[in-house]
């Protein structure tokens, strides 16, 4: 249960549900109540695909390319690093436009809640933990995000802009420790092979 925990706060850190209900609160404020449930349904069913697919093959496309995974933690670290750095750096998301029969599928099922750190995340924890845990804590993050998109209103009403902004930074500042975790791992890797 320790493990199915430790992958749980990293993939909740990485995939930053409340730092992305600003996004996708701004995405779908002009749509109908049934458009937007629609949209949580598609962004949940994309990021949970595209997050399956990676967990079970993602480490045999890496064998294929010859990267190891402490090339992966330091690559991978240092792309959280970055992420988490941009999102603290940065006072507010950017919004994208889509189109509303895709929206929920991209942006906001990949990248905004199943990104690039994510998936890394998800490769290092299946490497380090094992892929059950991973994916249990996988399907729960991302049902954890369609329900704070479900409740998206409520949740801006009780935490306000600015308790969603520092909610959202703390995630950062979180991310980024792991991140540094990450290269640590991977370099004590490469030292020890």
């Amino acid at each position: 249960m320790d493990a199915f925990w430790l992958c749980f706060i990293s993939l909740f850190v990485a995939v930053d549900a409340i730092g992305t209900v600003p996004i996708y609160l701004g995405l779908t404020q002009s749509l109908r109540a049934a458009e937007r449930r629609r949209i949580i349904w598609q962004s949940m069913a994309t990021a949970m695909l595209v997050a399956l697919i990676f967990l079970f093959v993602g480490q045999e496309i890496l064998r294929v390319l010859g990267i190891t995974v402490a090339d992966f933690m330091v690559a991978g670290g240092l792309l959280l690093f970055g992420l988490s750095l941009r999102d603290l750096l940065v006072t507010e998301k950017r919004q994208r436009l889509a189109a509303t029969d895709s929206v929920g599928a991209v942006p906001i099922g990949v990248p905004l809640i199943v990104g690039p750190g994510v998936l890394t995340t998800i490769l290092l924890l299946a490497a380090h933990h094992g892929r059950i845990p991973t994916l249990l804590a996988t399907v729960a993050n991302i049902l954890l995000a369609g329900a704070m998109f479900w409740w998206s209103g409520a949740i801006r009403r009780l935490l306000g802009a600015a308790g969603m902004r520092t909610l959202s930074k703390i995630a950062g500042i979180v991310l980024a420790s792991i991140a540094v975790m990450m290269v640590r791992k991977g370099i004590l890797a490469f030292l020890g092979s």
